[in-house]
């Protein structure tokens, strides 16, 4: 069954033909076209996610982890605009979320009509494209304001928008907004589509080759000191064969991130760890200048540590090079190569024209990375119970193949403390940094995941988007650890921290919310720990085979844990 309006038919077939097939719906009545044909259409797995921002990250989620086009599709006026926050997650991190807003007619815009805004181009700076969709004239012939348009010219102008749009989506691995705009009545339907779509097949993106790779492999091999550090990356991208060479190379040092989602025992997967004794050196200057690169390679998404940052913009390499298909940020100002391929293909192009060189360099750092990790280990056995202490046991407490969802802010930083296991798939929302989706992108990564998914969360995260929780796709297996320590804890370890009234209330947003009731509300089995103990007893039961999904909530002293974290970069110094 479809609907009986013209361009809502287009739209609907036109997703079929390339096979976008997953369609997020918010409820409203001006996209009852959309709704109406998607979900008596076969074809498409239709969800039902009430509020739009949570929604918004919900198809995020699922389109990160199919890395294929997931549509969102919404009413007029300012639901719209709640699917921003994705939209931008989308923009920055490469993943295809289709937007799909139903609109008022053109003549009643900005007349006083009612859940009516300027709906086109909305998103102008963060998208990929935007498609503004014309009216049909064939329906609802009396209301409508016609400009002159034939339907014969508004199909044709539709379909080739749509044509562009999807394009992109699937080429550019980039966001982009549909506008459709329709008229009253919205809720006939038809049992035979009057639109036809032929000749239209899936848009699939060559990968080009390198250029100047005679060049680079100069520069590679005439290059002492390498640093490759990996950003957010996708698990799988890089062949094993490829990772042992890199590994077992003296002239080059890897730094992943948590989110790297790449591992081997001669990796330095924690870069602050190297980098904080040697801002607190004596001789940091001379110890910088040996950590200095000679050529550093990246690839990626976004970097979490600061330290690294703030260390290559200073000490800058004499070449950087960025590898991604797509676009390469200059982060520490000295970008001289956007090498325009996927990374595996770059370094299974260049490792075979490898040189073997004379240095010192892994190994006189790899010594480091011994000290500092048993220093860690003996700091955490001086150290009471703490976000950090808690970090370190949850995270040695998931079980094989989980797929972990981070959120953001203090999650993420600590989880870059600890080792994670290498047959875990990690993600987190590092495109815009952001605390807002954290939970309904875990929730939609989770819809096609074979393996159990498990969300580390810090309390503000949680309560932010508890939103998240409210919808009927919550598998058994999802599991959810928050972090509660009463507050933004991350403020209490950045500079300007004071103990104040101010501080407290307007920063550190303190509070004594807990997520009982919440679990309560959507079905989710709940246990809390506050100790070292009850934490080790909870986690024992935690990942076992269960009729409800679980929710750990783990309390930790607000007050303390800040002064743990800022005291181990002094211990491991």
């Amino acid at each position: 069954m479809y609907s009986d309006i013209l361009s809502a038919q287009t739209l609907v077939l036109y997703f079929q033909s390339v096979g976008i097939k997953n369609i997020v719906i918010s409820p409203g009545s001006r996209n009852a076209p959309l709704t109406l044909s998607f979900t008596k259409n076969p074809f498409f797995k239709c969800f039902s996610i009430v509020d739009e921002r949570c929604a918004g990250f919900f198809a995020l989620g699922m389109a990160q982890q199919l890395k294929e086009p997931v549509a969102v599709v919404c009413t007029s006026g300012s639901a719209l605009l709640n699917y921003y926050p994705a939209v931008a997650e989308a923009f920055y991190s490469d993943i295809p979320l289709i937007v799909v807003s139903a609109d008022r007619p053109s003549h009643k815009i900005d007349i006083g009509d009612g859940q009516t805004i300027r709906q086109d181009n909305v998103f102008e700076r963060h998208i990929g494209y935007s498609a503004n969709l014309k009216q049909d004239v064939e329906h609802a012939r009396n209301a409508i304001l016609n400009n002159g348009d034939s339907q014969e010219t508004i199909q044709k102008y539709n379909t080739k928008e749509l044509e562009t749009a999807l394009n992109i989506a699937f080429k550019e691995k980039a966001p982009v907004h549909i506008n459709i705009p329709f008229e009253e009545p919205l809720y006939g339907s038809v049992e035979t589509s009057k639109v036809e779509i032929t000749g239209v097949k899936k848009p699939i993106k060559a990968d080009p080759k390198i250029e100047n790779l005679q060049e680079l492999s100069s520069i590679w091999n005439t290059s002492k000191r390498k640093i490759i550090l990996v950003g957010v990356n996708p698990p799988n991208t890089v062949s094993a064969e490829v990772l042992e060479i890199l590994a077992n190379d003296d002239s080059v040092l890897v730094f992943t991130e948590t989110t790297s989602n790449l591992h081997h025992p001669n990796f330095f997967p924690s870069v602050d760890s190297i980098i904080a004794p040697i801002e607190k050196s004596e001789n940091s200057n001379e110890l910088f200048k040996a950590l200095q690169p000679d050529l550093l390679v990246t690839f990626g998404g976004l970097i979490v540590s600061k330290k690294i940052k703030a260390f290559l913009r200073k000490y800058q390499p004499k070449s950087h090079w960025h590898i991604d298909s797509k676009k390469a940020y200059d982060t520490f100002f000295c970008l001289s190569n956007h090498i325009k391929v996927a990374p595996g293909y770059f370094f299974e192009s260049i490792l075979p024209k490898n040189c073997v060189l004379n240095s010192q360099y892994r190994s006189q750092w790899n010594t480091i990375k011994n000290v500092y990790e048993s220093k860690r280990d003996a700091y955490l056995k001086q150290i009471g119970f703490s976000d950090f202490s808690v970090f370190n046991q949850v995270q040695q407490s998931i079980p094989k193949e989980y797929q972990v969802h981070l959120a953001n802010s203090s999650t993420v930083r600590y989880n870059q403390l600890f080792p994670m296991d290498a047959s875990l798939k990690v993600y987190c929302n590092r495109g815009t940094s952001g605390i807002d989706g954290s939970t309904s992108t875990a929730l939609g990564g989770s819809i096609y995941s074979k393996a159990p998914t498990l969300l580390i969360t810090g309390d503000l995260s949680f309560f932010y988007d508890s939103n998240g929780l409210w919808n009927n796709y919550i598998k058994s297996d999802f599991r959810i650890i928050i972090i509660n320590n009463s507050g933004g804890g991350i403020f209490r370890i950045l500079p300007g921290k004071e103990n104040t009234v101010e501080f407290d209330t307007f920063f550190e947003t303190t509070h004594q919310h807990k997520a009982n009731h919440l679990a309560k509300m959507y079905g989710f089995s709940y246990d809390k720990a506050a100790s070292e103990k009850e934490l080790i007893n909870c986690l024992t039961e935690f990942y076992e085979t269960s009729k409800n999904p679980k929710i750990l909530e783990v309390c930790t002293p607000r007050l303390e844990n800040n002064n743990i974290l800022l005291d181990y970069f002094d211990f491991i110094s």
